[in-house]
């Protein structure tokens, strides 16, 4: 029996609701514990604060933030991440974020609470990321 990749699932049911592996997301997702939801990714360019569901060459699905948009391309980084990632385009994009289940709760991303989160979550990420790398540095 054929087991279905995320892609021929979204494809196959136009959306896909899995279990996060990882860390990246903390604190919005945990491992183990929380479920998220995307559809498949349309022919339109996915915004600043979309979370996404991607495939890096070397990795499996990835999802995390788009923190910026270029002209041919997006800048992502996890919300948990200090290693933004340049270069992903719109046809490495699976899907994108439309809900998830944190601590028994579903969420929409249309919410204007989630729509806050975000925007304060990706304000603040050049802090995050220095307080990271000197908390990494004192660690050692």
């Amino acid at each position: 029996m054929h087991k279905l990749t995320l892609k021929e699932c979204l494809a196959q049911n136009g959306f896909l609701t899995y279990r996060i592996r990882g860390v990246s997301m903390q604190p919005m997702l945990r491992q183990g514990r929380d479920l998220f939801t995307v559809v498949p990714k349309g022919p339109e360019s996915c915004k600043k604060y979309d979370v996404v569901l991607y495939r890096r060459p070397s990795d499996p699905y990835v999802l995390h933030r788009i923190i910026e948009v270029r002209p041919d391309s997006y800048v992502i980084l996890g919300d948990n991440c200090i290693a933004k990632e340049y270069g992903i385009r719109d046809e490495d994009i699976l899907g994108v974020l439309t809900s998830f289940q944190h601590n028994g709760h579903t969420v929409s991303v249309s919410d204007w609470r989630y729509r806050l989160y975000s925007r304060i979550w990706v304000f603040f990420q050049p802090m995050r990321i220095f307080c990271k790398r000197v908390k990494g540095k004192l660690c050692r």
